[in-house]
């Protein structure tokens, strides 16, 4: 693992991603997090499996792959939420790994009508909450 890897959130894991995620599971290109600030609920982040800066650095094979990933966690999130609409963000300004925040936004809800905040620091869960977001999503992966 080279330097970068071992300080980036979704190589390493542990520590760094504990911070702001919790791992719920694999698929085949990819990593699915559940992010741990809550205000839109269900809201996941798919990171790609490689550690690639732009989703322009991964094979034609690799790139359909990863969308399919995150088209499949999208099905999860309607089937489980019934969102109005899930928004997808891939930014990396700060955080050099191929990654998509998918989240689940209401009519009625949090930031409608707007871009979503990257950690608006609202809600957070207890550790039996997110056991249960987790399990509700992992069982569907």
């Amino acid at each position: 693992m080279t330097e970068e890897m071992k300080n980036c959130s979704y190589c390493a894991e542990g520590e760094l991603l504990d911070a702001f995620g919790i791992k719920i599971g694999e698929l085949p290109m990819s990593k699915v997090i559940l992010f741990k600030e809550q205000s839109h609920r269900g809201r996941v982040i798919v990171a790609c499996k490689k550690h690639v800066d732009d989703i322009t650095m991964l094979t034609a094979e690799e790139r359909t792959q990863y969308m399919e990933d995150v088209n499949h966690v999208a099905e999860i999130l309607h089937e489980l939420f019934h969102p109005d609409k899930i928004n997808f963000g891939a930014y990396g300004d700060t955080m050099h790994h191929l990654h998509f925040h998918l989240v689940p936004k209401y009519r009625d809800g949090f930031e409608w009508g707007g871009v979503f905040a990257m950690n608006p620091h609202e809600v957070t869960l207890a550790q039996e909450e997110y056991d249960e977001l987790i399990g509700m999503i992992r069982a569907r992966l």
